[in-house]
């Protein structure tokens, strides 16, 4: 399910979570990553709501 993915489980995880569970937009979730030293755009987690959330 994860597999070829740039970044790690976890990262991807953390911010389907907070999408789903906080309603955080992906813009907002972006920065808070960016804050912890992870540099992704707000369409890549977009991506990963999409694809992974329930």
């Amino acid at each position: 399910m994860f597999k070829r993915r740039r970044f790690p489980v976890d990262i991807i995880l953390v911010c389907v979570r907070r999408y789903c569970k906080y309603g955080i937009s992906y813009r907002d979730l972006a920065e808070m990553m960016q804050e912890r030293g992870v540099d992704v755009d707000p369409t890549t987690i977009m991506y990963w709501v999409h694809r992974y959330a329930p």
